[in-house]
C-alpha cells in the first residue's frame, strides 16, 4: 500500500512539552534525595535506632538471662549508677588516663608533624611508617606492651634497672598502670594524629614564612606565630576526636591483664570496661545501656565546650 504524501509528512505525536520539564524538575528535586536514602537507611537502621532503644532499656530493669522480662524502674538505673563507688573509680580513671594519653600524644605528634614539614631525605618513608601503629591490630599491640611491662622479666623494668631503679609492678599499681595502658594509646595514635597536622601545615601559605624570615624571625618565632595559629582549627579538631576515644577506651585496658575489673582495685577500669562488666559479667543490661547514656552525654559535654571555646576565641579574633 502506497502512503499519501500527507501521510509521510504527518509528524509523530510527541509529548507536551510542558508535561517533560515537570518530569524533569521533579527528579532533579528528588534525586538528591534518592543518592544519599541509602546512607541515612543504614544510619537509621543500625545508629539512631539502637542508639534510641538503648535509651529505652536504661528505663527497665533487664537482665541478660531473660531479655524478654523488663520491669520499669523509671531513672533508677541512673541513680544507681551515682551510689556506686566503682562507677566513680571508672569515671576518674577515664579521666586520668584520658589525659596522660591525649596531652603527650598531641604534643609528639605536632613535633613529629614540624619535622616532617622540612626538607628530609626519605620523607614518604617517614610518613608511610607513621601509620604502622593504627594499622597494628589492638590486640597484637596491647599484648606485646603486656610483656614490656611485666613486673619480673619485662624490657621496660630490664632498662630502668640501669638507671638503679627497683623493678615497678605495672599491673598493680594505680599510677604505672594506668601510665602503662596510656602509652599504649600514645604508640598507636601519635603518628595518625602526626598526618593530620602535617596536612594542616602544608595548607598554611609559605609566602607567610618567607615575610617572616626576612623580617628575622627564628624558627620558634614562626612555629608560634604562624604555625599554630594556623594550625588552631586541626588542633580543636584533634583534641575532640582524642577525648571521644579517650571516653570510649575499651580494648587497651581489657587486653593489658585480661580482665574486665581494670585489675585487682579496678585501678584502671575504665568507663567503657565498666559498661561491659555491668552487662556482660553481672548480667545488668539496663545499667549497662545507662551507663552507655552516661558516655554519650559526656561526650556531647566535651563537644559542646570545645564548640564554645572555639566560637568566643572566634569573636575574640573578630573584634581584633
Amino acid at each position: 500500500m502506497t502512503l499519501t504524501a500527507s501521510a509521510r509528512t504527518r509528524p509523530r505525536t510527541q509529548p507536551p512539552p510542558g508535561r517533560a520539564s515537570t518530569v524533569r524538575r521533579a527528579w532533579r528535586t528528588v534525586s538528591p534525595y534518592a543518592y544519599i536514602a541509602p546512607f541515612f537507611t543504614l544510619f537509621a537502621a543500625f545508629g539512631l535506632f539502637p542508639l534510641i532503644y538503648t535509651a529505652f532499656v536504661s528505663l527497665y530493669r533487664v537482665e541478660l538471662q531473660t531479655p524478654g522480662e523488663m520491669e520499669w524502674r523509671g531513672l533508677g538505673n541512673y541513680t544507681a549508677l551515682l551510689g556506686d563507688e566503682f562507677f566513680w573509680t571508672s569515671l576518674r580513671n577515664t579521666f586520668t588516663i584520658g589525659v596522660l594519653s591525649t596531652v603527650p600524644q598531641l604534643l609528639m605528634a605536632l613535633g613529629l608533624a614540624h619535622l616532617l614539614n622540612h626538607r628530609l631525605r626519605g620523607r614518604t618513608f617517614f610518613r608511610t611508617a607513621m601509620l604502622l601503629p593504627y594499622a597494628t591490630s589492638v590486640a597484637a599491640a596491647t599484648l606485646v606492651f603486656a610483656q614490656l611491662f611485666g613486673r619480673d622479666f619485662g624490657l621496660v623494668n630490664y632498662v630502668l634497672g640501669f638507671a638503679g631503679i627497683d623493678p615497678v609492678d605495672w599491673q598493680t599499681g594505680t599510677v604505672a598502670s594506668q601510665i602503662a595502658v596510656s602509652s599504649i594509646v600514645i604508640w598507636r595514635w601519635t603518628g595518625y594524629n602526626a598526618l593530620i597536622y602535617l596536612a594542616g601545615m602544608q595548607s598554611i601559605a609559605h609566602e607567610l614564612y618567607e615575610a617572616a624570615e626576612m623580617d628575622g624571625a627564628s624558627r620558634w618565632r614562626q612555629f608560634f606565630h604562624i604555625t599554630l595559629p594556623g594550625l588552631r582549627p586541626t588542633i580543636v579538631f584533634t583534641v575532640v576526636v582524642s577525648t571521644i576515644g579517650a571516653t570510649q577506651l575499651f580494648g587497651e585496658p581489657l587486653l593489658f591483664e585480661g580482665s574486665v575489673s581494670g585489675g585487682i582495685s579496678h585501678q584502671y577500669q575504665t568507663l567503657g570496661l565498666y559498661l561491659y562488666e555491668q552487662g556482660w559479667g553481672f548480667f545488668h543490661l539496663g545499667r549497662a545501656a545507662a551507663i552507655a547514656w552516661v558516655m554519650f552525654l559526656l561526650i556531647l559535654l566535651v563537644v559542646g565546650v570545645n564548640a564554645a571555646i572555639g566560637r568566643r576565641r572566634a569573636r575574640k579574633e573578630a573584634v581584633r
